[in-house]
């Protein structure tokens, strides 16, 4: 069966990409990803965070040697992230030396600020393309609608033209108008949407009176999202889609395919079952294609998108109404 697919203009043998998660700090968790079959790489994220630390604590350190350093303690702690700046630099070549398929550096953010250097310098280190993660929970409520999206378009303006790698852009699913924003970064040349960032949710010690954080990795019903959302945006714009959330076996993938996905990240599906299981939704996948008698992947992709799908006001608010009258007591 022929899965060949092309995203970010890389023609990879499958859709299945390893998301980003911490199984790339290990060079032999990455080689087994690739024996795995392995489409591509994609680079847990450097944030913004991380590079603003690096850039602030060496001009203080050159120009107030003799502060106390207790003034450190204002900067976020490097020990909150898995590799700092120059180590993530490190960390790509070494995974270039590693493995034969593409490799995708990661950058998360909300500015534009800090991240022209360091997309040069992953460029410089070997990385194939570049995913920006654009991560911003909107809580001034003087910031409107339009600076929010506007935040998004000038941090691709900042880094697409500084580089000659492919660059995509990880969205998250609120935004007001996502059809009309995902246009407009189409437009100005992005070579790829994720769908979606996942905003992890904080919890609350009553007994502490802290805010923590709370990790709570995917299942298949989070794909959804994905979904109506790769649906809608199929063939309406020409750069690459990805589906990130929710993929955990072989009928979350062709799902994803069959709304317009050209590749399909996975990340809770491996954490929880190690890199083996990219070979089995491969395997899967090829299966249910050869059993339906699809001569390619190709033949799937888009097929249930919102502009080929027999029932498209099955992704609109027909649905809505559909599920509401759906359930019975």
């Amino acid at each position: 069966m022929n899965l060949e697919t092309t995203y970010l203009g890389f023609t990879l043998p499958h859709p299945i990409i390893p998301g980003a998660s911490p199984l790339v700090d290990d060079l032999d968790t990455v080689r087994r990803l690739e024996d795995a079959g392995a489409a591509a790489i994609v680079m847990h994220s450097l944030f913004e965070e991380q590079i603003e630390r690096e850039m602030v604590v060496a001009h203080h350190l050159a120009s107030l040697g003799h502060s106390h350093p207790e003034a450190l303690r204002y900067f976020p702690d490097p020990d909150q992230y898995p590799l700092g700046p120059d180590r993530y630099l490190e960390q790509i070549q070494a995974i270039k030396r590693a493995v034969r398929i593409p490799v995708i550096a990661s950058l998360n953010g909300t500015t534009a600020s800090g991240w022209l250097r360091y997309a040069r310098l992953l460029e410089e280190a070997g990385a194939d393309a570049l995913e920006l993660n654009v991560y911003h929970v909107a809580t001034d409520p003087y910031e409107t609608g339009i600076q929010v999206e506007t935040r998004v378009i000038d941090i691709l303006l900042s880094v697409k033209p500084a580089v000659r790698i492919p660059v995509c852009v990880k969205l998250s699913p609120f935004y007001s108008s996502l059809a009309h924003l995902a246009g407009q970064l189409d437009e100005l040349g992005v070579d790829g949407l994720v769908l979606f960032n996942r905003f992890y949710q904080p919890d609350l010690d009553v007994e502490a009176l802290e805010v923590v954080p709370h990790l709570q990795l995917s299942d298949s019903q989070e794909l959804l999202l994905r979904l109506r959302w790769l649906a809608i945006l199929s063939g309406h714009i020409r750069a690459s889609l990805a589906a990130s959330g929710g993929v955990h076996d072989w009928l979350d993938a062709l799902k994803a395919v069959m709304a317009g996905a050209h590749a399909v990240q996975m990340v809770s599906a491996l954490l929880r079952h190690g890199p083996e299981r990219l070979r089995d939704v491969r395997e899967g996948l090829a299966r249910w294609l050869e059993e339906h008698e699809y001569e390619s992947l190709a033949q799937a992709q888009g097929s249930l998108s919102l502009q080929r799908c027999p029932d498209p006001q099955a992704f609109e608010r027909a649905n809505y109404l559909r599920v509401l009258q759906s359930w019975r007591i």
